[in-house]
C-alpha cells in the first residue's frame, strides 16, 4: 500500500522492479490535485518514477489555470478539496477535457459519491490509502483511453474543416447521398441535372478527402455524433 507518510525516496525505494513498469507504449501526463503536500510529493514520485510525467496542484482552481498537456494524459483526483470539490470540477472540464480520463480518490468510502463520479464518467474511484498497484494499472488503463480520445478528437477537427471547407449546395448534396439516393434522386430533390450532381458528388469526395464512397458516409456519422453530444 502505497502511504502517504512517506517521503517520495522510500516511494521509489519500495516502488516496482525496474523493467515491470506498467507503462503502455504511449507515454503521457498525469494530472494530480490534492491539498494533502504528502500525497501529492508521494504521487508526483510514483508516477515518474513509472515514466509519466507528473503535474501537480494543490487546488482546483490551480490545476483550471494550467494549459492541457498536448498528448494523452489523465487527472488523479482528490474529492474533498479546499476551494472546488472533485466532483465539481469534473462536471466544469466534462467538455473541454472530455479526452482527460479522471481516476478520483478519497479519505473515506462514500458509495454514493462514488456512483455519481462514475456516472459522470469517472474511469476509477480509489480510497486511500491507495494500493499502489490499483493506482498504477488505472492510470495505465486511463492514458490509453485518453490516447484513443486524442486521436479520435484529432480526426474530429480535421473532418469538420473538410466541410466547413463545402459549399452550401455541397453539403446538400452529400447529405442526401449518404442517407442512400441515387444522383438522379439527388437531382429530383434538389431542381439541378443528374450531370450537375455528379459533379458536385466530385467535389465533395474531393474536399472531404474521402478515398470511398463508405469512407464519406463514416466521415458524415461522425459529424452528425459530434453535433448530436454539443447539444446535449
Amino acid at each position: 500500500m502505497i502511504m502517504f507518510s512517506l517521503s517520495c525516496q522510500a516511494i521509489l525505494q519500495r516502488g516496482r522492479p525496474m523493467g515491470t513498469s506498467v507503462m503502455p507504449e504511449c507515454a503521457g501526463t498525469v494530472f494530480i490535485v490534492d491539498d494533502d503536500v504528502s500525497v501529492r510529493e508521494s504521487l508526483e514520485g510514483l508516477i515518474q518514477h513509472e515514466g509519466w510525467e507528473a503535474r501537480v496542484f494543490a487546488s482546483a482552481r490551480d490545476f483550471l489555470d494550467a494549459p492541457p498537456a498536448p498528448g494523452p494524459s489523465c487527472l488523479i483526483l482528490d474529492v474533498s478539496l479546499p476551494d472546488l470539490n472533485g466532483l465539481d470540477l469534473q462536471n466544469l472540464i466534462a467538455t473541454d477535457r472530455a479526452d482527460m480520463p479522471i481516476i478520483f480518490i478519497t479519505g473515506y468510502g462514500d458509495v454514493p459519491m462514488s456512483v455519481r463520479a462514475m456516472k459522470a464518467g469517472a474511469v476509477e474511484f480509489l480510497t486511500k490509502p491507495l494500493g499502489e498497484d490499483a493506482l498504477l494499472d488505472a492510470v495505465a488503463g486511463a492514458i490509453e483511453r485518453s490516447s484513443r480520445l486524442v486521436d479520435q478528437v484529432a480526426e474530429l477537427r480535421i473532418v469538420k474543416a473538410c466541410y466547413e471547407s463545402l459549399s452550401r449546395r455541397e453539403r446538400q448534396v452529400m447529405a442526401l447521398i449518404v442517407s442512400g439516393l441515387l444522383n438522379k434522386q439527388v437531382g429530383g430533390e434538389l431542381g439541378i441535372s443528374e450531370i450537375t450532381v455528379k459533379a458536385h458528388r466530385g467535389r465533395v469526395m474531393e474536399k472531404m478527402k474521402a478515398r470511398s464512397f463508405a469512407q464519406l458516409v463514416m466521415m458524415n456519422s461522425l459529424l452528425r455524433e459530434a453535433h448530436s453530444a454539443a447539444e446535449a
